[in-house]
């Protein structure tokens, strides 16, 4: 698993820093002010989330609480910062697909538990 969670880290660290740059860039001015803010949100849960997934990897520990972690902080990812994007970027054309807005807080409770998680290895963790 821990191969997995390092090629994943590094895509989603690559797509963050280029989302980051993209929103920086080109869709400054072109979104409204909330829907930019939002969209900085989405990348900046990202990274902080895949730094943790990677930093899951790093340590190299196979525990059921740090798998389960690592698999929430990425569905998180996808669910919270992915409907955020979508939302941000459906703007653009008028019509702000609203069916991604029930989404974004199921990232957010995803992120939680993973937190939840590594909680739970560290409390069962002995060293």
């Amino acid at each position: 698993m821990r191969k997995q969670l390092l090629v994943y880290s590094s895509i989603s660290g690559l797509c963050a820093v280029a989302l980051g740059a993209m929103g920086a860039h080109q869709l400054k001015g072109m979104l409204a002010p909330e829907m930019m803010e939002a969209f900085r949100t989405g990348v900046l849960y990202q990274f902080l989330h895949t730094l943790v997934v990677m930093f899951i990897a790093v340590i190299n520990v196979d525990d059921k609480w740090l798998k389960r972690s690592a698999l929430s902080f990425i569905a998180g990812t996808v669910l919270f910062s992915g409907s955020i994007y979508g939302l941000a970027l459906s703007s653009l054309s008028g019509s702000i697909w609203k069916w991604l807005g029930p989404i974004t807080p199921l990232g957010g409770l995803c992120f939680m538990a993973g937190w939840v998680f590594l909680l739970f290895y560290a409390l069962k963790n002995k060293s």
